[in-house]
């Protein structure tokens, strides 16, 4: 009779000669490369939320928003991003008659007048792997004032058959309107009456590079 040691050994062997070879390393997968993005409007959203009267997040968003990017992803803190968005383009769930009317005129927007928000990126803070805090000059109501946005690199893919080089983010911050001119309905101290100060923003956008190949004629 074989010894215990000597049986468990060849069990052990056994094993191994039916378990498969470990696999190799993935290799990386190809990146997008540095350059010049623009925005891809189609998946692309800005997204705000307020508070209104303390009862619930007010949430809206704007339809209309361009852009570009200048991407290196060798060099995260070099990168500059640069956004506008249509104030008119304002959309809202079920608004009473004339209410977008009303958040377009003098109270609020004053979208004839200031036809345009903006961003303009002054400084990339790179906070981890796939992420950064992104400073800018933010435009609203014609006043200009420093907003920092928490942004996550969701990642990308390098052009192929289907599409061009494409990237994408989420980024998230929060501005008071009140500081951008637009205090109208703030609620006094203590109370909820009105329409909050505090402004949320939440951003979901796409760059694109190229585009797919021209099919030969």
């Amino acid at each position: 009779m074989k010894s215990l040691p000597t049986t468990g050994a060849a069990l052990a062997l056994a094993i191994c000669a039916v378990q498969p070879a470990a696999a190799a390393p993935a290799a990386a997968a190809p990146q997008p490369p540095t350059g010049a993005y623009t925005i891809d409007k189609a998946h692309t959203s800005v997204t705000f939320r307020v508070s209104h009267l303390g009862f619930s997040h007010y949430t809206a968003r704007f339809a209309k928003v361009d852009g570009k990017l200048k991407f290196d992803p060798a060099a995260p803190a070099a990168m500059a991003v640069e956004a506008t968005i249509d104030p008119q383009s304002l959309e809202l769930n079920a608004p009473p008659a004339g209410f977008h009317d009303q958040l377009m005129g003098k109270s609020f927007f004053e979208a004839a007048k200031y036809p345009a928000i903006t961003f303009r990126s002054t400084k990339v803070a790179v906070t981890g792997p796939n992420t950064a805090k992104v400073t800018g000059d933010f435009t609203l109501h014609g006043v200009t004032k420093p907003v920092t946005l928490d942004v996550t690199y969701n990642g990308g893919w390098p052009a192929n058959a289907m599409d061009g080089n494409r990237i994408g983010f989420s980024a998230h911050g929060s501005l008071k309107r009140s500081a951008f001119g637009m205090g109208f309905g703030v609620p006094a101290a203590g109370s909820n009456i009105g329409v909050g100060d505090d402004v949320e923003v939440m951003i979901e956008t796409e760059f694109a590079n190229g585009g797919p190949a021209a099919k030969p004629k």
